[in-house]
């Protein structure tokens, strides 16, 4: 929608330390349980809840639990910000 796109995904675990200094990130959680850890502490997310991480921040989602979430963020962002490692998704991959 408008150059943004509403993205679903499947997680567990943690993910890398990142950030997007050209755009905020929303993380909605639609099952599950999710942390989006910070430098200086955490957010604790439920079923149900919407947390916007501002650009620039560096952040780290953990999941201890399969969680399904839902991201909304400009096309063409890359998954792991300002990181390039192998979780690394080059491109908007469609499955």
């Amino acid at each position: 929608m408008n150059d943004y796109h509403f993205k679903v995904a499947k997680m567990q675990g943690e993910f890398v330390w990142h950030d997007h200094p050209e755009t905020d990130e929303v993380f909605l959680v639609l099952k599950g349980k999710l942390d989006i850890q910070f430098r200086d502490g955490k957010v604790a997310l439920n079923e149900g809840e919407l947390y916007v991480v501002p650009k620039g921040v560096e952040h780290k989602p953990v999941a201890a639990e399969e969680c399904h979430i839902l991201l909304v963020e400009p096309a063409g962002t890359v998954n792991t910000g300002n990181v390039v490692d192998e979780r690394t998704v080059s491109g908007d991959v469609w499955i």
